[in-house]
């Protein structure tokens, strides 16, 4: 009996200390090469700045952030994540910026009874029927920002337009989401093929038809090269140009003065007029010294929502339902503003219109010129499982 409960004292004593040493690691991928690199290095600056923001430790714990590149490529952003989750254990993972690639990479994060925390790409497919209980969006999904510009154009009253954008997941979600709230007429619905540098063809046909706007979608290197050969064709000036996730600051840097006057739906910019933000930015800029983008935003979003859920679970993973349940109940506070989870795990949110112009020291900026959509909810939320458990 008593060598009983000494074994079982002595268990406790070790078991004690495993419990105050618990890390938590996560794993990070991003596109940090390829065409893509800057948007994938944004998010992972702001990432990381948002783990320093709570002492270098999520939840009050050791933190270890395993970064890995998915290159642009599906395949590869597959094996990094199955890599992560099989023989480094990580609990969570976060950071893709490419939608195709998430697709990719998210089954071997949830099969291994992993969580995803997107913190760019907000494919469709994981919004509706695809939905999961271990997947969250803490940036958006993919369709809500061009409806959100849907709706400004219809404000203007334009009737005819002409709408343009890569061939992959996004550039469809980006697609089907304008077309889901504008209520005029598309004229031409041109893919170009992903990565696409040279648009002299693309934009040898557009001055050929009649349009009273055009809508692109042309993130990171592409959207530089598109802007600034729109302008040097002189379209600029004479076709009105509205976009998404194209001119922000990951991009306007390379596009320059083309860039100027250019109007643009979102969720966050730079000039957001609240404290947290305001912080956010002038910490970013003293790190990085640059101006932050929206991937860096929702970099360090997610990394202060990781932190804020595992304290709620008092400073542990238990599991993934217990994390899950933590990222749905915690009272986060976001850089943004207005946020929180709907029940597919997509944010509601708040939406502004953004105009390119200078500040003050002459550099190009997104400033907020009014709000087009309040506590916003994505069109996939009904088809998903998780909403009819959960009303």
């Amino acid at each position: 009996m008593l060598k009983s409960l000494g074994a079982a004292i002595l268990g406790l004593a070790l078991a004690q200390p495993m419990a105050q040493a618990q890390e938590i690691k996560v794993g990070f991928i991003a596109s940090l090469s390829g065409s893509q690199a800057t948007l994938g290095r944004d998010l992972l600056d702001g990432f990381q700045l948002g783990v320093e923001s709570v002492g270098g430790k999520l939840g009050g714990l050791p933190t270890e952030v395993l970064v890995r590149d998915d290159q642009g490529k599906p395949d590869a952003g597959a094996q990094a994540a199955q890599k992560l989750v099989e023989r480094d254990r990580v609990s969570i993972v976060t950071g893709i910026n490419l939608s195709n690639v998430l697709l990719a990479a998210v089954p071997r994060v949830l099969d291994a009874d992993g969580i995803y925390l997107s913190i760019n790409a907000g494919p469709s497919e994981l919004a509706g029927k695809g939905c999961n209980s271990h997947f969250f969006s803490v940036a958006h999904q993919n369709d809500t920002v061009p409806e959100t510009m849907g709706i400004h154009l219809n404000d203007l009253g334009i009737k005819n337009l002409y709408v343009m954008a890569p061939n992959f997941a996004a550039g469809k979600d980006m697609i089907a989401g304008l077309k889901r709230t504008f209520k005029g007429n598309i004229v031409a619905e041109i893919y170009t093929q992903f990565g696409q540098l040279d648009y002299s063809a693309e934009l040898a046909k557009l001055r050929s038809v009649e349009t009273d706007a055009l809508f692109v979608f042309y993130p990171g290197g592409m959207g530089v090269n598109f802007f600034k050969q729109l302008d040097q064709a002189g379209l600029k000036g004479k076709i009105p140009v509205y976009t998404v996730f194209s001119t922000d600051q990951d991009t306007l840097p390379g596009i320059g003065d083309a860039a100027l006057g250019l109007e643009s739906t979102a969720y966050w910019s730079e000039n957001l007029d609240n404290p947290l933000n305001k912080q956010f930015v002038q910490d970013f800029e003293k790190t990085y010294k640059r101006i932050p983008s929206p991937r860096a935003a929702m970099g360090y979003d997610g990394a202060r929502l990781i932190d804020a859920a595992l304290k709620q679970n008092g400073g542990q993973f238990k599991s993934a339902d217990e994390f899950a349940k933590a990222l749905h109940s915690v009272d986060f506070k976001s850089i943004r503003g207005n946020f929180k989870f709907d029940s597919n795990n997509f944010p509601i949110q708040d939406y502004y219109l953004l105009k390119v112009e200078k500040d003050d020291q002459g550099r190009l900026v997104n400033k907020v010129i009014k709000t087009i959509a309040t506590d916003y909810a994505d069109s996939y939320v009904g088809q998903c499982k998780l909403s009819k458990a959960k009303s």
